[in-house]
């Protein structure tokens, strides 16, 4: 079966989320990206925890369904079409720790089939710290002992590193991350199958440093409100199970890769520093050594940098479990690119749910309608604008030091 997956979400009891972050509304909009699984986020939460047991029940493959669908669908203007959307408890957590005199802070996507091992693994990192003040809860504990947290809680408990080239909080991030995956977990290194390439980057960023090759590079949202779904998403054909989901992330097989936000539209792309509105390439960078031309401190060194640091290939050869991928954005964005009108009007708004309304969900609208019918339904400058799109002809201005990059459609 082929089905997506979008397996980093946060719900409304992580800070800096929509208080509109709740089952419904990430079932409603999973429908009308085109998602079939749905990461829960934060069950390390109690409130939220107590939210999914009572709003949940187990399809019986380690997935779980709503037992009440929404009366009125949260979104019911869109009418998206054919699909059931299950959920996968999984969970962040941000280290903040101390390893041979140095100060690490790195986040972990982890996952697990059932509520008893999510209580089990909540009920441990209470005696860590406070679960409770976030969804994603700030701790003192090594990546390496959270896994085996997690693999104590059941065997079928896995753990992925997050976004791992964002500069302040990965595993590889430039101000406080690792400068391997085996340096931070060690003797469970081998646990590790799968790494999150972050909005920032790509696989074929990735695909340049051959350390990197015996891991599967997954992509997801890490939406902090439910219409932000879909940003990044995971494409497999498997049964529709958990267990099938990871083994196909274990071996690559059933896995066919991802949809990708253009990495430079990641907000921590390049190097710079907001504040001085300075932005610049990694060669720009090393020009300055670090310094900001503005106001003298240290920049931040984006992923892109990062990534050339680490790289030791000039093309992303020896691609390992590495699957394919296709970017795409929003329908929001690109309609908002191809008509030149702010995503949020009402115009915007009128032409997505016009466009889902006709084609059943927005990767449908983006990938597989044929322009033709865009242009007939939908308008003919939308129609020309799709087909340069899907053609790669768009223009980026990257992002940086935590300001996302922007994009428009035309002539590269």
């Amino acid at each position: 079966m082929h089905y997506r997956a979008d397996l980093h979400i946060h719900s409304r009891y992580s800070i800096a989320t929509s208080k509109q972050s709740n089952l419904e509304a990430y079932y409603s909009w999973a429908r009308i990206k085109g998602i079939d699984v749905v990461g829960t986020g934060d069950f390390t939460h109690p409130g939220w925890f107590a939210e999914l047991k009572e709003k949940l029940k187990p399809s019986g493959n380690g997935f779980f369904k709503l037992k009440e669908k929404p009366g009125t669908d949260v979104l019911k203007a869109f009418n998206p079409r054919g699909r059931d959307v299950q959920f996968c408890l999984s969970s962040e957590i941000s280290s903040v720790f101390k390893k041979n005199g140095r100060v690490y802070k790195v986040h972990s996507l982890i996952y697990v089939p059932d509520f008893n091992a999510a209580r089990a693994v909540s009920e441990k990192l209470k005696g860590i710290g406070n679960i409770s003040s976030d969804g994603r809860p700030i701790l003192k504990l090594n990546p390496r002992n959270l896994l085996e947290i997690v693999k104590e809680a059941s065997v079928s408990g896995y753990l992925i590193p997050a976004h791992i080239w964002t500069p302040w909080f990965s595993i590889l991030g430039s101000k406080s991350g690792f400068n391997s995956i085996d340096e931070c977990f060690e003797d469970l290194t081998g646990e590790i199958f799968a790494l999150e390439t972050g909005l920032s980057s790509d696989p074929a960023m990735n695909r340049l440093w051959s350390r990197l090759d015996r891991y599967t590079l997954v992509s997801n949202s890490d939406a902090h409100s439910p219409s932000k779904l879909g940003r990044e998403v995971n494409l497999f054909n498997t049964e529709l199970s958990y267990s099938s989901m990871f083994a196909a992330l274990k071996t690559g097989e059933g896995f066919e890769g991802t949809y990708e936000y253009f990495p430079e539209k990641g907000k921590y792309h390049l190097d710079g520093h907001r504040k001085c509105n300075v932005r610049l390439t990694p060669e720009e960078t090393e020009k300055l050594k670090g310094i900001c031309p503005v106001c003298g401190k240290p920049l931040t060194i984006g992923v892109l940098h990062r990534v050339m640091e680490c790289a030791d290939r000039t093309e992303p050869t020896g691609r390992g479990k590495a699957a394919g991928y296709r970017y795409t954005v929003p329908l929001d964005e690109f309609l908002s690119a191809a008509v030149g009108a702010g995503p949020a009007t009402k115009t915007i708004q009128k032409l997505a749910v016009s466009a889902v309304g006709l084609y059943g969900d927005e990767f449908e609208v983006i990938f597989k309608v044929p322009i033709e019918d865009i242009s007939r339904n939908l308008g003919y400058d939308i129609g020309e604008k799709l087909d340069k799109f899907r053609n790669g002809e768009i223009l980026l201005s990257p992002g940086y030091d935590g300001k996302f990059g922007t994009f428009s459609i035309g002539s590269v």
